[in-house]
C-alpha cells in the first residue's frame, strides 16, 4: 500500500464527510403515542426541541405538540407564546414535568417576570384546551389546543428545559442554549425562525457533531485497523507505522477541535455525553504522551507499555462510538445520518473481520513452516526495528 495513496484516501473521505453533513434537526417522521397527526412541524435550533401543529383557519386555533428529546424524569419542559415579544417575561407557557408520584403533569403558567425561582400554575391570556403531556424514554411531549386571539397567526415563541427540585420546576441554566431559545412562528404559513444566537448555537452543535464523528468515531477505528492488519503484509512495512501514527494524530487534532467546540457551546444538560467526551479527551491525550515516552523494543517495560497502549486505544474506540450515538440522539438529525454512520461502522467491521481471518490464516501457515529470510526482513522493516516485542514467525501480529 502506497503511503501517499492511503493518506489521500483518508483526506478525501474526511472532506466528503464534512461536505455532506447538514445535520440540522429534522422533525419529520415522528410518530406520537396517541396517533395524533399534524400538518406542519418545525425543528427548533436549541435544546433538542421540535414544534408540531395543525392550524384551523375557521376557529383560529392550533392543535400543537411540543417535543423535547434527551430529557430525564428530573427535567421539566415548557413552550410558550409571548404576545409582547421574544423574551421570557410575559410568556404564556405550557409546562410539563414528572411529579413525585411518577405522573407526567401538565399545566399553564403566566410568566410575568424573569426573576421567578419556580413555575407555578396560573391562567393564560388566551384559552388552552386538551392540555396533556407524555414521557417515553428520554422524550417528553406536550399536547394542547391553543386559541389564538384576534386571528393572529404570527407569534413570538419561547421554549425551555430545566431541572425539577422539591417536586416543582426550578430555575433553568443560563448557558448559551438556554438563553437563546426564542424565535417566531407563523401558524398559517408554517414558517418558523430563530434568534441569531439560537441559529449560531445550532451551527456550533453541527460543527461539534461533524468533527467528533469524523475524528473519534471514524478515523480512530480506521487508524487501529491500519496498525493491526496492514503490517501483516510485507508490502505494508514500514508504511503501516506511519499510516497509523498519521491517522491517529489527525483524529486527535480534529477531535480536540470538536472537544473545544463542545466546551464553547457549554451545557449542563447532557451530562453523560459531556462526561464521556472529557474522558475521551483525557485518554487521547495520554496516548499522545505515551507515544513520546515509548520504551525501546528490547526494554523490560515495553511489554507493559504495549498492554497499556492497546487497552487504552480500544477503550477510546468503544467510548467514541458510544458517544457519537449519544450525540446523534441529542442533535436528533434526519434518520439518514444515523443510518449513514451505522453503515460506516458496518463497513469497517466487515473489513476488519475479513482481514482478521486473513491474518490468522497467514499466521497458521507460517507456524507450520520454518522461518524464512523474509521473516527476518519483515521484523527488520519496522522503524527502529519496531516489532512491538513480537516475532512474525512466532505468533500473529497485533
Amino acid at each position: 500500500m502506497d503511503l501517499r495513496i492511503a493518506l489521500f484516501s483518508c483526506t478525501l473521505f474526511s472532506l466528503w464527510f464534512l461536505s455532506s453533513t447538514s445535520l440540522a434537526q429534522n422533525c419529520s417522521g415522528v410518530t406520537f403515542s396517541n396517533n395524533k397527526v399534524f400538518t406542519t412541524c418545525a425543528s427548533l435550533p436549541v435544546l433538542s426541541a421540535s414544534l408540531y401543529w395543525t392550524y384551523n383557519t375557521s376557529s383560529s386555533t392550533a392543535d400543537i405538540a411540543f417535543r423535547v428529546t434527551g430529557v430525564t424524569s428530573s427535567n421539566w419542559v415548557a413552550w410558550a407564546l409571548n404576545p409582547t415579544g421574544g423574551q421570557m417575561a410575559g410568556s404564556q407557557a405550557l409546562v410539563a414535568f414528572k411529579n413525585s408520584s411518577g405522573i407526567v403533569e401538565a399545566f399553564t403558567s403566566n410568566v410575568q417576570s424573569t426573576g421567578i425561582s419556580t413555575l407555578t400554575e396560573s391562567k393564560l391570556s388566551f384559552t388552552v384546551d386538551n392540555l396533556s403531556a407524555v414521557m417515553s424514554g428520554s422524550t417528553m411531549v406536550i399536547f394542547a389546543t391553543v386559541d389564538l386571539p384576534g386571528n393572529r397567526t404570527t407569534w413570538s415563541q419561547v421554549w425551555q428545559v430545566g431541572p425539577v427540585s422539591g417536586g416543582a420546576p426550578a430555575g433553568h441554566a443560563l448557558d448559551a442554549a438556554h438563553t437563546s431559545s426564542v424565535g417566531t412562528v407563523n401558524f398559517l404559513t408554517g414558517a418558523a425562525s430563530a434568534s441569531g444566537s439560537a441559529a449560531s448555537t445550532l451551527r456550533k452543535k453541527n460543527v461539534h457533531g461533524v468533527l467528533n464523528a469524523v475524528s473519534w468515531g471514524t478515523l480512530m477505528p480506521l487508524g487501529a485497523m491500519l496498525a493491526r492488519y496492514v503490517k501483516v503484509f510485507a508490502i505494508g512495512n514500514p508504511a503501516w507505522f506511519y499510516l497509523h501514527v498519521t491517522c491517529q494524530a489527525s483524529a486527535y487534532v480534529v477531535g480536540v477541535a470538536g472537544f473545544g467546540t463542545g466546551l464553547h457551546i457549554g451545557t449542563g444538560f447532557y451530562k453523560t455525553h459531556k462526561d464521556i467526551g472529557i474522558t475521551l479527551f483525557c485518554l487521547g491525550t495520554l496516548q499522545v504522551f505515551a507515544l513520546l515516552l515509548r520504551p525501546k523494543p528490547d526494554h523490560k517495560y515495553r511489554f507493559y507499555w504495549n498492554i497499556y497502549h492497546h487497552l487504552t486505544g480500544y477503550t477510546v474506540i468503544i467510548l467514541s462510538i458510544v458517544n457519537v450515538f449519544k450525540g446523534l440522539d441529542i442533535l436528533d438529525p434526519a434518520k439518514k445520518w444515523k443510518k449513514a454512520y451505522i453503515g460506516i461502522l458496518i463497513f469497517l467491521g466487515s473489513v476488519a473481520l475479513i482481514l482478521e481471518a486473513v491474518k490468522w490464516l497467514l499466521f497458521l501457515k507460517r507456524k507450520r513452516s520454518p522461518p524464512f529470510e523474509e521473516d527476518k526482513a519483515y521484523n527488520n522493516s519496522y522503524p527502529n526495528n519496531e516489532t512491538n516485542g513480537f516475532n512474525r514467525s512466532a505468533q500473529p501480529r497485533v
